[in-house]
């Protein structure tokens, strides 16, 4: 698979693949938890217990972001550095504003 924004085109995978299903299975959970939340506010349950719930939701996709992060820079990031040049800048700025926007 090839992909506009990977800098080598012989790049076989991105680096989460080798952890796709546990992935998928934490996003599942989480869209459990957010139809969870759906259904509490449907049900109009307690303010404090939906906050409770929506802040367990956030956790849980912060770790998936954290995660995934970890594996783009032991990945891509680490193969465009080794390549060097404009692709390993490129690459490093890329995960420092992903970094940025997750700690907003």
């Amino acid at each position: 698979m090839t992909d506009a924004h990977d800098p080598a085109p012989d790049h076989a995978h991105h680096g989460y693949i080798t952890d796709k299903e546990k992935y998928l299975a934490r996003l599942k959970r989480i869209e459990g938890q957010a139809r969870g939340v759906h259904r509490m506010v449907d049900e109009e349950k307690y303010c404090i217990d939906i906050l409770t719930q929506i802040s367990a939701l956030t956790s849980a996709l912060e770790a998936v972001a954290v995660g995934l992060l970890e594996d783009h820079l032991r990945h891509c990031v680490v193969d465009a550095a080794r390549l060097g040049g404009p692709e390993a800048d490129e690459k490093i700025t890329e995960a420092t504003q992903a970094i940025a926007r997750l700690v907003r």
